[in-house]
């Protein structure tokens, strides 16, 4: 088994999956707005097995980054299908930047226009016949009048085709080994562009399998890396570890979750008290983009 910085590596690969992704660039009068309506949009979109989208902070933005000149943050989301990740853009956008004080809301992807869907022409109805827009070049942006002043939302955002489900296990020593391994990939992983990671601080507690043993549901608790339950089922834990967590990536593109799962293994494995890392799969029948980690010593 390879070995990096004395932790082992299973010779496995992480399973992804083609989803369709877009660039959602937020501004506002300061970065504490800007972040506050990014963090609004990003809300319970962890997972396409239960929410409308997947969803992350990519970055922030310095003003000479954005198309106003103000202070911003990058978003990316991604959905299974673009008409299924349109709906869920517009109706974040609505509710979560829409409201929020001093923003705006821009495309962060250029795209043909049939990979194209309308947000700012979406929600330009909530102006109530005083909305009104403008061309600038062969952009169009809707101006809303609101209570601060106006709401500038471009009116079509470009999509492209991403990958979603990059993924790494962490098996520590202890909660706070396998803990402290996973937030040093996060950081790490928040400095590769193109890529984000949709759960809580990026890093999730509940990894699960594909189907359970109630049949309403689609996934269920990946029992063969929870440490309470290893005298009962077939246990993937190796001896001593007392904790997992999981970090799940999302990416514009192969080669971005790639770089990403390269950059959180190398950080993770700088960690004391890390024993193992590997990755989760369904035998490679489900998704067609195979991350393998050998790939990324």
């Amino acid at each position: 088994m390879p070995e990096l910085n004395g932790v082992s590596i299973a010779d496995t690969f992480a399973e992804a999956f083609t989803m369709v992704g877009t660039r959602v660039l937020i501004t506002a009068r300061s970065f504490d707005w800007a972040k506050t309506a990014a963090t609004q949009l990003t809300g319970f979109a962890t997972s396409v097995i239960a929410c409308d989208c997947e969803a992350g902070v990519e970055r922030s933005l310095s003003p000479d980054e954005t198309p106003d000149g103000r202070p911003g943050i990058a978003v990316l989301m991604f959905g299974f299908t673009r008409d299924a990740l349109a709906k869920a853009v517009i109706n974040r956008v609505g509710q979560c930047v829409l409201t929020c004080a001093t923003t705006a809301c821009y495309s962060g992807l250029d795209a043909p226009r049939d990979q194209q869907f309308s947000v700012g022409g979406a929600i330009r109805y909530f102006g109530d016949g005083y909305q009104f827009s403008k061309k600038l070049g062969k952009k169009r942006y809707w101006r809303l009048p609101v209570m601060d002043g106006e709401f500038v939302c471009e009116d079509r955002f470009g999509t492209q085709k991403g990958v979603g489900g990059g993924n790494l296990l962490f098996c520590g020593k202890s909660q706070v080994s396998a803990l402290t391994a996973a937030k040093a990939a996060v950081r790490a992983i928040r400095d590769v562009p193109d890529a984000m990671l949709p759960f809580p601080g990026g890093i999730v507690r509940s990894g699960s399998k594909v189907g359970s043993q109630y049949k309403k549901l689609k996934a269920s608790t990946n029992d063969a890396y929870c440490p309470t339950l290893r005298p009962l089922v077939k246990t993937e834990l190796p001896d001593g570890c007392q904790a997992v967590y999981e970090i799940v990536i999302d990416g514009l593109s192969f080669n971005a979750v790639q770089a990403a799962m390269r950059a959180g293994l190398h950080a993770a494995c700088q960690v004391p008290g890390l024993l193992h890392v590997t990755a989760g799969n369904y035998g490679g029948k489900l998704g067609k983009h195979h991350f393998h980690l050998r790939e990324l010593l």
